[in-house]
């Protein structure tokens, strides 16, 4: 039981690199190179199926496996083993984490992942899609984006018996609105990053 626990923590948090870091990619990297005018929709014709295929498979299964290893470790560990719940500072921290994943993995499945298939249909020659679907699964992308900081603060302070943010829940109020706040510098910093191009060296 001891190992069996041990690999499906590691999947947790493999699974959870895998997936926030794609979610990253597509908000901070992605989303302002198709605002990029130098980006042509001709080259966006044949470029977006190749990359969003293989970049939204690795994104909604990281999320589906840290979702499922997350369900094991909260059973298992946090409620059956420790009764842990929202009575203590740990517990807090790990429920609040739970929450927000638990969201971020519904929007993935139930709303990103179903609109993204319709999006990359119709870039391949498929039927035309409402735009409303593009806006959905933008919003959602979004929300989940916001989340991931907050959520990576619940799952620190839940997998450490030790760890408490000063201040009890005023403290991790403080700290779910600084890892919002966060996010939000980042949105206000990617697109200023500038492209650069590397000439070939002689």
């Amino acid at each position: 039981m001891q190992v069996l626990t041990l690999l499906v923590r590691w999947t947790h948090y493999v699974a959870g690199v895998l997936w926030i870091g794609h979610l990253w990619f597509f908000n901070f990297v992605n989303s302002n190179l198709q605002a990029d005018p130098k980006y042509t929709p001709e080259a966006k014709k044949v470029a977006n199926p190749l990359l969003m295929t293989r970049a939204l498979f690795m994104f909604r299964w990281g999320a589906m496996f840290t979702f499922l290893s997350g369900l094991y470790l909260l059973w298992f560990i946090y409620m059956s083993s420790t009764g842990i719940g929202f009575n203590n500072p740990r517990g807090m921290y790990i429920m609040t984490g739970a929450t927000f994943g638990t969201i971020m993995w519904f929007n993935v499945w139930g709303i990103i992942w179903p609109r993204q298939k319709k999006i990359i249909s119709a870039q391949q020659g498929g039927p035309a899609v409402d735009p409303k679907l593009a806006k959905q699964a933008t919003l959602a992308s979004k929300v989940n984006t916001y989340l991931s900081v907050p959520l990576l603060l619940g799952m620190m302070g839940g997998h450490d018996p030790n760890y408490e943010f000063p201040g009890g829940a005023l403290g991790l109020a403080f700290g779910v609105a600084l890892g919002l706040f966060v996010v939000w510098m980042a949105y206000k910093l990617a697109p200023k990053v500038k492209t650069q191009l590397f000439q070939p060296q002689a």
